[in-house]
């Protein structure tokens, strides 16, 4: 799929530049104007997203080899010769897709799309957040498409700074406390996933097409051959010292965007003070470039510590369900009780990852998206209700049901869908985790499933509090979810319902490139 001779990929990645350079443009009195760009930019992205999902080949194998991919762009962007020392620098324009990264797409177009909706009242400097939302947009669909390492690190932090300005400055009263926090931990995994691209780069090399001659690679595919990986070089051989701390710093890395126990610290802070729009964005698909990185670069690249550390990735899971749970067991703050329950369900992909099966694989990366959906579903409901009385204390309200009834059928089906009600989407997936997990580390798993209960006690309690018993008459006149309000949620309230009924919609996008990735993880551990 080509448009004016471009790729597909290329345009669903760089059409909110586009929007985004519109909208400097505009005097920043014609607000109207802004919006509706940013909306022109994300539909378009929307659009492109459904055309693919529609023209992807369900059977393709991907993973590691450009065979395997769809939608495939490449050429030579950076080549630098004679270079001391190094010879030279070669850097690809390289996108891509299959099974794994194809749902991450749609689900980035999605939220994006419903984000700028949700921004529709920012009260200050709005050329500025939508310039930066649109950026950030970029950025995340980028990492979900690039299989050239640096230029997948490019996006990666191209996400970092419109992120850390969405919740610096328009953000709550403890906004820059919350950013710096967020730009620090993410500095970071961004530092020590630098250090092991650089070691990979110098480890594997690939036969120049020009002149036949082996040169150093930033290709993600031909760091998965084990063939390219020269001897004598840092990261040659299986499960050798360099390779451990390479792995590590990866997982590091990626555990600190997921986030993972007990890297998360920064997460309920930034949830807590970002705009409404912004916490839908990060708790829809920033968390999931975490998991996604994992599976896209950590296990096919260093298969044998990926069965290693297997054990170790399942604990860390399940005080991940379980910590997370009780933590939002405990929150008066609606929004923070919403981020920390994100922690938990966070731990249910990983678990799923842990199993290194079929199962739990398809489980964890259907979790992604159906956390993504359900998330973004929970953020959005209590920024309506703090547009409204401007406050989340969870024991100030009671009774919105008699109050808000529209408002509280929507929430109704955010909350059973994130404890995992039978018929909506996220019992699919917990149950494909939990079944993947149970055949490859059976206590830890059986622990694990505590995290339901925890999920189903204070999502029951939370909605009892809120919606049910004796209206309090200080919201007797809180006007009901409007239109707006319901554009945004009632298609992920849809989607949630949709995929509990009928997951093959989704699932059989990612069944044979995961399967493949089970694979090629099982084939390291026999090396």
């Amino acid at each position: 799929m080509e448009f004016v001779g471009i790729g597909v990929l290329s345009w669903i990645t760089f059409l909110p530049i586009i929007g985004m350079i519109l909208i400097l443009f505009i005097p920043k009195e014609n607000q109207k104007a802004m919006k509706w760009t940013a909306v022109a930019a994300t539909f378009l992205q929307l659009v492109l997203a459904v055309m693919i999902y529609f023209h992807f080949n369900k059977g393709s194998l991907g993973i590691n080899t450009q065979e395997g991919m769809q939608f495939v762009e490449k050429m030579s962007w950076i080549d630098i010769r004679g270079v001391p020392w190094f010879g030279r620098i070669h850097v690809d324009y390289f996108l891509g897709i299959d099974g794994l990264s194809v749902p991450m797409v749609i689900l980035t177009a999605l939220i994006s799309f419903i984000a700028v909706f949700a921004s529709w009242k920012i009260p200050k400097a709005l050329k500025g957040y939508m310039a930066m939302l649109l950026l950030l947009d970029t950025g995340m669909m980028g990492v979900f498409v690039s299989l050239d390492f640096f230029l997948f690190y490019v996006f990666w932090e191209v996400m970092l700074l419109p992120m850390y300005f969405l919740i610096g400055i328009w953000g709550g009263p403890r906004r820059e406390y919350a950013a710096i926090k967020f730009f620090l931990y993410t500095l970071l995994g961004s530092v020590l996933i630098l250090l092991a691209m650089i070691a990979l780069y110098f480890s594997v090399t690939v036969p120049d097409g020009a002149t036949g001659e082996r040169m150093y690679t930033f290709n993600m595919l031909a760091m998965m051959n084990p063939a390219n990986f020269q001897p004598g070089t840092l990261l040659a051989g299986v499960g050798t010292y360099w390779r451990h701390l390479a792995y590590i710093a990866l997982f590091i890395g990626f555990a600190i965007k997921v986030p993972i126990f007990p890297f998360h610290t920064w997460l309920p802070d930034a949830h807590v003070e970002a705009p409404t729009a912004i916490s839908v964005i990060l708790a829809g698909v920033l968390l999931k470039m975490g998991t996604y990185g994992l599976l896209r670069i950590s296990y096919p690249m260093f298969p044998e510590l990926a069965n290693y550390y297997s054990w170790a990735l399942a604990l860390v899971a399940v005080i991940n369900i379980i910590y997370g749970a009780l933590c939002a067991m405990a929150q008066q703050d609606f929004k923070k009780l919403i981020a920390y329950s994100s922690i938990s369900h966070m731990g249910i992909v990983l678990l799923g990852m842990a199993a290194l099966n079929t199962q739990g694989m398809i489980g964890a990366v259907f979790q992604m998206f159906n956390h993504g959906t359900i998330t973004a579903m929970l953020f959005l409901i209590v920024g309506v209700i703090y547009d409204r009385a401007h406050t989340r204390d969870i024991d100030a309200f009671g009774g919105l049901a008699i109050t808000m009834p529209k408002y509280t059928g929507i929430m109704t089906v955010a909350f059973f869908a994130a404890l995992g009600l039978p018929g909506l989407s996220g019992f699919l997936s917990e149950a494909f985790s939990f079944l993947g997990a149970f055949q490859t580390h059976r206590v830890l798993t059986i622990v694990a499933t505590l995290g339901i209960v925890l999920t189903a006690a204070y999502m029951l309690w939370t909605l009892q509090r809120v919606f049910l018993g004796q209206p309090n008459e200080k919201w007797a006149s809180l006007p009901d979810i409007n239109g707006r309000e319901l554009f945004t949620l009632v298609p992920l309230a849809v989607i949630v319902l949709v995929l509990g009924i009928c997951p093959s919609l989704l699932l059989d996008l990612m069944t044979s490139s995961l399967n493949h990735l089970v694979e090629v993880v099982r084939a390291g551990a026999v090396l």
